[in-house]
């Protein structure tokens, strides 16, 4: 990375620029400075339409006025973060301003003023940096060092919202009088100006309220999400291409593979990805992916390409390594697609969303019984949740813009509610025998099976939107031969 200039000090009506403490110039001429401010292009983008999601976040503005009439509703983008010193991570708006706005961009904040027929939104954002003041060479996040933003009036067109200068929203709110709901956690400016005219009560409120509106996705999501599904189908076909080159080094080939699908097809992976080979395929979020690829050991390979609106896949296939199962991986393995094939049948308009769980559960207990490994009858181990030595977590959850989705919902509404077309949520059961565990017969542990698939709630039924990955042991083995050739 290049070094920034270092400006002379800025008269006292102009932004001050960030300053590098060891920056190579100690200042800037005024002759410099006055070439700089000329001789550039009018770039301004005109006769632009607006974003696909635009009618869908409008529709969704709608619904939240008229659920808070007469409260002044601040919903942040968020901030950039510091990965080290003067590095950032990458930047990703918070679920609630895109959902709302369809936009990405940092620092942005939506606002919802109440008016009398309900609210007005306008968008809070950057404009362009400035060429008066010398923002947008010398500053870190000026336009020559991170690239052009939209103005204010491309912003609008896109958006289909006014859009604002964000510098002046916090002396704007300090200033603001009535109620006012803000949505936690990612601006701390933002919160900061409002800290004494909100309450932790009322905010929760709207986060829970943001939260269960995208419990049922729209026809604009679901086809965000089958996209972000397909992606992720050709990243896991990619992996198998290359599980050679992955057992010479490590599963961080496995990582780095699926990464460069989500990256030239979608925004990024939706969360880390777990490379899971051999014993790691029995730690659940096994993240680290710096273990060894050896053959005739399984492949836990969970991961989701997010789209570039931020919709995400989760998708698990347990893979062997060299393309054909042993005896005992078969009957693990098969025992999990035979509980998530009663997990999948769960799945339909008016079931409790608690069906999917219990069905493959019980299924999945009934196998441990029948191995001997846990003593029956299978009622007394659902009632005492013993199979959860081996089982260990839920069998799915919402999908969205989050991989897990609607996290602040009621739990009436969420677990203890009822499936209706349009959910999106996950069917993944699994069994674990972890490398230590004394329990079960020596040739069981360090076995870790998962199989996951992204289901829709459709009007009659279900239907699996990732399909495309074969489940069944015998078509996992062709599958993987097919691409081998």
């Amino acid at each position: 990375m290049t070094d920034e200039l270092t400006p002379e000090t800025p008269d006292e009506d102009e932004q001050p620029i960030k300053q590098r403490k060891n920056g190579l110039y100690p200042g800037v001429s005024d002759e410099l400075a006055e070439n700089m401010k000329s001789g550039w292009a009018d770039t301004e983008l005109r006769d632009l339409q607006p974003i696909e999601q635009a009618p869908n976040a409008a529709r969704r503005r709608a619904a939240l006025s008229a659920r808070f009439p007469g409260e002044r509703l601040v919903i942040p983008a968020g901030n950039l973060k510091t990965r080290s010193n003067d590095t950032e991570y990458s930047f990703r708006a918070s679920t609630e301003y895109v959902y709302l706005t369809g936009d990405q961009t940092d620092d942005s904040v939506l606002v919802l003023e109440p008016t009398k027929d309900g609210h007005e939104a306008t968008l809070y954002r950057l404009p362009r940096s400035d060429r008066e003041n010398g923002e947008f060479w010398l500053n870190g996040m000026g336009e020559l060092w991170v690239g052009r933003r939209h103005s204010l009036t491309e912003s609008e067109a896109l958006l289909g919202v006014p859009c604002k200068d964000v510098r002046e929203l916090a002396e704007a709110l300090k200033e603001a009088t009535g109620p006012v709901r803000v949505v936690r956690g990612h601006d701390a400016g933002i919160e900061a100006a409002l800290t004494d005219k909100v309450t932790a009560e009322r905010d929760e409120e709207l986060r829970v309220y943001l939260s269960e509106a995208r419990v049922i996705k729209d026809e604009f999501e679901i086809g965000q999400l089958q996209k972000a599904v397909d992606s992720t189908v050709r990243g896991f076909e990619d992996v198998v291409k290359v599980l050679d080159k992955a057992e010479a080094t490590s599963e961080r080939y496995i990582e780095g593979t699926f990464f460069l699908r989500a990256r030239v097809e979608g925004n990024d992976v939706g969360y880390g990805s777990i490379c899971a080979a051999g014993p790691h395929a029995t730690t659940l979020h096994w993240v680290r992916n710096d273990g060894p690829v050896r053959s005739g050991d399984l492949l836990l390979l969970d991961a989701g390409v997010e789209t570039d609106t931020l919709y995400t896949a989760d998708v698990t296939r347990t893979l062997p390594i060299n393309g054909r199962f042993s005896d005992l991986q078969r009957k693990i393995y098969d025992a999990v697609f035979e509980a998530q094939e009663a997990g999948i049948a769960a799945v339909k308009p008016g079931a409790a969303y608690r069906d999917f769980h219990d069905a493959a559960q019980r299924v999945l207990a009934e196998k441990l019984v029948e191995w001997g490994l846990v003593e029956g009858p299978v009622e007394r181990v659902l009632e005492l949740g013993l199979q959860r030595r081996w089982t260990l977590h839920g069998t799915g959850h919402m999908l969205g813009l989050d991989v897990h989705d609607c996290a602040a919902a009621r739990t009436e509404t969420y677990v203890n509610g009822t499936l209706e077309p349009g959910m999106v949520l996950t069917v993944e059961p699994g069994l674990y025998f972890q490398a230590d565990d004394l329990t079960v017969p020596e040739e069981y542990r360090g076995i870790g099976v998962r199989i996951e698939d992204d289901i829709l709630v459709t009007e009659d039924g279900n239907r699996n939107l990732s399909a495309a990955l074969p489940r069944r042991s015998d078509e996992v083995e062709a599958w993987m031969a097919g691409l081998k050739k």
